[in-house]
């Protein structure tokens, strides 16, 4: 793949894939199995842990679970490999990771404030003839700053790869011509969860998807969030900080149309319709998809089919099921 290509696809920021299978979180109810059986695959499964950090070769019950051959890519590993023999390009990624940090505090910043009048305005009583319009106004604020602050993430990627041309330096180079030759043999991806930001920058890092071909994805938990169009940071009660949910980049836009939630009834207050519906209309039209235990989505590169009893925030502020979307 050419430099050019790459530089193009940063600017765009989306990879669609024709096939690619969201579940709920795999801990206590691992579908993994069942969801590749369902797909053809019977063979061997490319696998990316890369979100586990330190534990990442730690996949025994990932192996025991779907009873195929699995060939782990070791992404994390071999990124830090990377750092110590290309110390150029560590320290100009560890640069755009704090000016991306510098654009995350300034929109936070602005966020807080029109993310509470928007709740104000959505928990006051009717009966004002100006009550919808502002309501309205303030969701397109909140939407407007939400699409800025992506573009300005973009941005930041792209004069990144414009100047550092990762993917043509022999210390990454040399990574993606292993990781084709272990692609090759393998019928499907899957994509463990974790911290979703080390595994979105190892994805992003080795342009992984650019090497799968046809074969289909398979990814759960941060898995799911860092294949989509926007990575979504979302818990109301978090131990400090403000509880709002906020855009923390661009993702790989594997699929359109679907804002992934796992671990939502633990993060998110679900019974209050107010916070449901105002999540819901501000990433509207996407779906906002409640990724728990036992669900599954499937993305055909055009639409969205749900397992019955996925559930998706709904504009009216309670929880329905996701349906064809």
């Amino acid at each position: 793949m050419s430099a050019r290509r790459s530089t193009v696809r940063v600017l765009i920021w989306a990879f669609p894939m024709s096939r690619v299978v969201l579940l709920g979180p795999q801990r206590f109810r691992p579908t993994v199995a069942p969801a590749l059986d369902s797909l053809g695959v019977h063979g061997c499964v490319a696998a990316v842990t890369a979100g586990w950090q330190e534990r990442e070769a730690e996949d025994d019950e990932f192996r025991e679970h779907i009873g195929r051959e699995v060939k782990n890519l070791g992404l994390y590993a071999r990124s830090m490999e990377i750092q110590a023999e290309d110390p150029e390009l560590d320290q100009a990624m560890r640069e755009r990771q704090d000016s991306l940090m510098r654009l995350q505090e300034l929109y936070r910043l602005r966020l807080d404030p029109q993310l509470q009048a928007a709740r104000t305005l959505m928990a006051h009583e009717a009966g004002n003839e100006y009550l919808d319009e502002h309501r309205r106004a303030a969701i397109r604020a909140i939407r407007t700053l939400d699409r800025q602050h992506v573009q300005r993430v973009r941005k930041v990627h792209a004069e990144f790869e414009e100047r550092w041309r990762p993917s043509e330096r022999h210390s990454v180079a040399r990574h993606r011509e292993e990781l084709a030759e272990l692609i090759r043999g393998t019928e499907a991806l899957a994509v463990a969860g974790g911290h979703v930001m080390v595994l979105l920058n190892r994805l992003r890092l080795f342009d992984l998807l650019a090497l799968l071909g046809d074969r289909p994805v398979v990814a759960w938990s941060a898995g799911a969030m860092s294949l989509a169009e926007r990575v979504v940071l979302f818990h109301d009660s978090p131990p400090q900080g403000a509880g709002n949910p906020e855009v923390l980049d661009a993702g790989l836009g594997a699929f359109r149309n679907l804002v992934a939630l796992p671990h939502a009834q633990d993060r998110l207050q679900l019974d209050q319709p107010v916070r449901v519906a105002l999540f819901a209309r501000r990433f509207s039209p996407a779906a906002s998809a409640v990724l728990e235990p036992g669900a599954r989505l499937d993305w055909n590169g055009e639409r969205w089919r749900a397992q019955k009893g996925t559930l998706r925030l709904a504009r009216s502020g309670r929880l329905i099921g996701m349906g064809t979307h």
